[in-house]
């Protein structure tokens, strides 16, 4: 699940509210009173970002093909300390990256710096595209574009990354995205 909030308050008061909201009770009894022999999840991990400059809301992907054919690509670029992942938060940022998936059209919904969770020091991004074959079409580009050649071989953005993990999402028919 993936939640945008205006501030860390709303984010901390969310489950007093929730839970002196009558109407989510009820819908999600089933959820919520799960047997302990047959819960509803395996555990919960809550990741806290902090959106990119160059990109600080939650974007519409604008993706037309039914949510079933939809491919939603979370990635997370780790580093092995603080100062490299400040480096590669601003490799996308000032140095272009963001710029260029842009200009390339890969319907960002994200970009975020962790500052809570797992396998920090890490950013985690979402780009989406209208099916399979067109994520490995605008990787393609992205991999042979000028800009990205020029980006990735400047000496300051070098060893930034130390490890990278790949997700491949779907929507659900209730999702927004």
């Amino acid at each position: 699940m993936l939640t945008s909030y205006e501030s860390f308050d709303e984010l901390a008061s969310l489950d007093e509210k929730l839970s002196d909201d009558s109407q989510y009770q009820e819908a999600g009894a089933s959820y919520i009173n799960a047997a302990h022999d047959n819960p509803t999840f395996r555990e919960i991990e809550t990741i806290l970002l902090r959106a990119f400059s160059h990109a600080p809301q939650l974007m519409n992907s604008g993706l037309e093909a039914p949510k079933t054919e939809r491919i939603y690509e979370l990635r997370s670029y780790e580093s092995a300390t603080e100062a490299q992942n400040i480096n590669k938060v601003e490799m996308f940022n000032e140095g272009g990256e963001v710029e260029l998936f842009d200009k390339l059209n890969f319907n960002a919904i994200f970009y975020g710096n962790v500052i809570a969770g797992s396998d920090m020091p890490n950013l985690i991004y979402m780009v989406s595209f209208e099916d399979m074959e067109a994520r490995d079409n605008h990787w393609s580009n992205f991999s042979n574009a000028p800009a990205w050649k020029e980006l990735s071989s400047m000496e300051k953005y070098q060893n930034n990354v130390s490890h990278i993990d790949n997700y491949f999402l779907r929507a659900t028919e209730y999702s927004d995205l």
